[in-house]
């Protein structure tokens, strides 16, 4: 009898374990196959890299994490800038003792300075970044492995310059009283001077440095002689092509600044009342003068909200509520072709609208926008009656399928610290990674014949 039990136990252990075995098939099967999928294959590919790369915690200690530079996507080089170009705009006055002095301890949230909020907010990728990677060197700090920090140059894939271009340019490019250049101007000057004279950036130009210029307006002095870095921007609005473009730069999105809506509270096709929503500046010049004409359009129907709007005197709360409101929100060119309202509209689950021909897009290599965003051609926008009869055209079926979608990509524009795997911190080291390979690519076809050339020299 005995035996028996133990015979019977042993099968179906066998059979459970055979069972998770096809069903954990199954699972990967789905995320694999169908041409509807909102997972490319790409993006599964990236989610089992993740799933390989990421060091399981200690189960003793769960906040203890380590990341093995040898498995990590991106292995990064940070210059030790003084304070005056990141940290210390933000007031920190830096640590006593070596070159740690120059950085906070991330370790310890409260040593960490807080970024300003409100419209600053939406530009504050350098930020983000910087504290991801100072985490990196830390074991306690759980955070993706995406990108680690390396402290030799020549084994880093790419090298990171940490000036807080945006933050400088919101606080420091005003000149004050008898001075000639603002502090904004001075620091740009600084940062070019510094770079030229780096062995790093000699080695292949600058070709494989990472410069963040997300706001439109920072490093305007800079751009020009440092366009052979790698760019992080919000779009090439008011670049050159030769200064920045899709084959070397990287479009990252802006950090919302409404709420972000609970997935599982988040209102549904019936629930939403309004259909359109927009609020903003309206009055805007070169591409921006469509959201003029739009407003004159739609103001007069019922079931639309457009209205001028600011971030102050509750601006940001009221637009939270209205896009968590409303089944429609219309993302229009203003000055650039990209603004923050995009990523509020995802976040808040409202699907976008995009009116901007000229828009380039986060991710987009791997992110399928079209499942969960309309975009609208200038053109027809600004025909009467077209817009409003094409949504609603779209059913409730329709709707609630690119609202699911909404949610599943939402994660992906989040900026937070410590980084979680698939936030836009991560999204952003990936699509660093993407374009750096090409890079090193060359830099190895031009090196072919290098090592025959050193030992005919030596003869």
């Amino acid at each position: 009898m005995t035996e028996k039990r133990v015979f019977s136990s042993r099968l179906l252990s066998c059979l459970i374990a055979i069972s998770m075995f096809f069903l954990i098939l199954s699972c990967s099967l789905l995320l694999r196959i169908g041409n509807n999928s909102l997972v490319p294959t790409s993006i599964y590919n990236l989610i089992v890299a993740d799933h390989v790369s990421v060091d399981p915690i200690d189960p003793i200690n769960p906040k203890a994490s380590s990341c093995d530079p040898n498995q990590a996507v991106l292995k990064v080089f940070m210059y030790d800038l003084p304070p005056e170009f990141h940290f210390g705009l933000l007031g920190w006055t830096g640590r006593t003792g070596g070159t740690s002095g120059l950085w906070p301890n991330v370790g310890n949230v409260s040593e960490i300075p807080r970024y300003p909020g409100g419209l600053n907010l939406q530009h504050s990728i350098e930020y983000w970044l910087t504290l991801d990677l100072l985490a990196s060197g830390s074991l306690s700090i759980v955070r993706s492995c995406t990108a680690v920090l390396v402290h030799n140059s020549t084994q880093a894939d790419i090298i990171f310059v940490p000036f807080f271009s945006s933050l400088s340019y919101n606080r420091h490019s005003k000149v004050d009283g008898a001075e000639t250049k603002s502090a904004n101007d001075v620091l740009q000057e600084r940062l070019v001077e510094y770079l030229n004279g780096r062995d790093e950036w000699k080695r292949f130009g600058g070709k494989d440095h990472l410069i963040m210029a997300h706001h439109p307006n920072s490093m305007l002095i800079a751009r020009w002689k440092l366009g052979s870095a790698m760019f992080v921007l919000a779009d090439f609005g008011r670049y050159d092509k030769q200064i920045a473009n899709i084959d070397k730069d990287v479009i990252a999105p802006y950090k919302h600044v409404v709420r972000t809506v609970d997935v599982k509270k988040s209102p549904s096709f019936d629930e939403r009342p309004t259909l359109v929503y927009f609020q903003g500046a309206i009055y805007r010049k070169d591409g921006g003068v469509i959201r003029q004409e739009l407003f004159y359009l739609l103001k007069a129907e019922k079931d639309v909200h457009f209205t001028f709007g600011s971030a102050g005197g509750g601006g940001i709360h009221k637009a939270s509520a209205g896009m968590s409101g409303s089944k429609f929100c219309l993302n229009i060119a203003g000055d650039t072709p990209s603004s923050n309202r995009l990523f509020d509209a995802i976040v808040s689950h409202c699907v976008p609208v995009i009116i901007s021909d000229e828009i380039e897009l986060p991710y987009e290599d791997i992110l399928d926008y079209s499942k969960f965003s309309i975009f609208v051609p200038a053109s027809d926008a600004c025909r009467k009656g077209y817009l409003m009869k094409l949504l609603r055209g779209v059913t409730k079926e329709k709707w609630t399928e690119m609202w699911e979608n909404l949610k599943k990509v939402a994660p992906h524009f989040e900026y937070q610290f410590p980084s979680k795997p698939g936030d836009a911190v991560d999204m952003i080291w990936k699509m660093v990674s993407r374009k750096v390979k090409p890079l090193h690519y060359k830099a190895q076809r031009k090196n072919r014949f290098k090592t025959s050339q050193q030992f005919l020299k030596s003869r």
